[in-house]
């Protein structure tokens, strides 16, 4: 196991749970039913997960929700897969297609070009379907009426962006990034680039911070185990807090 293992012999309800989200979950889903089976009200998550999206979820309980900002704030790692030759509306492959084109004639060493372009700092405008808020209300709330309104690019960071594998039309990768990145988006763009659009139609988180998805529990185990055994996994708030750089 690397990062965190369970807390040990002594369970506690206060800090921080590992949880690998399956597809077709939204984080929220995950979070409302995490509280119906430990019995807690006070239960949250440390960086939302697309329904589409896999892998590391870290859900922040009982003291542990104190370290939301720590947690949400840290760097992220993932691993995904691009297709080529299709837009979607929402970037990903739950969209609405918008358009198809044929990407056969894209090369590996086009594509290894292309992701060195989408390296270091970024400005990065949030798509429509999301949650940032403008004016109070989340923009997906905006798209959901057809309503398309100016949002203000963010400033990014990514660590590095490399293809793992190519079989066209589909471009494995993986990605380390800062928070708040948008990597469907990062996907449309590259497609863009290419002349061939692109759509995001995998993606799983594998670390946050110091946290790692080989750490996590499933949540269909996690439903299956009773609670007193599930608070023998979580990481006490004090070794969070040193091993991300928290203060005590």
């Amino acid at each position: 196991m690397n990062g965190f293992p369970s807390s040990g012999t002594t369970p506690t309800a206060d800090g921080l749970l590992l949880i690998d989200k399956p597809a077709g979950y939204t984080s929220h889903d995950v979070v409302a039913r995490m509280r119906r089976h430990l019995r807690m009200r006070k239960i949250g998550h440390g960086g939302t997960l697309d329904p589409m999206a896999t892998g590391l979820l870290v859900l922040l309980l009982g003291r542990g929700t104190k370290l939301s900002n720590l947690v949400m704030g840290s760097d992220k790692m993932y691993e995904g897969t691009i297709h080529l030759g299709v837009s979607t509306d929402s970037q990903d492959v739950d969209g609405e297609i918008l358009s198809e084109a044929d990407a056969s004639g894209v090369t590996a060493e086009q594509i290894d070009n292309e992701l060195l372009n989408w390296s270091g700092d970024l400005m990065q405008t949030p798509p429509m379907i999301s949650a940032v808020k403008k004016d109070g209300v989340p923009l997906y709330k905006h798209a959901r009426k057809g309503n398309t309104v100016a949002r203000e690019p963010r400033l990014i960071h990514i660590y590095s962006f490399r293809m793992a594998r190519f079989d066209s039309p589909l471009v494995e990768f993986q990605i380390r990034c800062t928070k708040g990145t948008y990597v469907r988006t990062l996907a449309s763009d590259i497609g863009d680039a290419l002349g061939c659009g692109a759509h995001l139609c995998a993606l799983r988180r594998t670390e946050s911070g110091t946290l790692h998805l080989n750490d996590a529990i499933t949540l269909e185990l996690a439903l299956e185990t009773e609670p007193e055994d599930l608070f023998r996994r979580v990481i006490p708030p004090h070794r969070v807090r040193s091993a991300m750089g928290g203060e005590e």
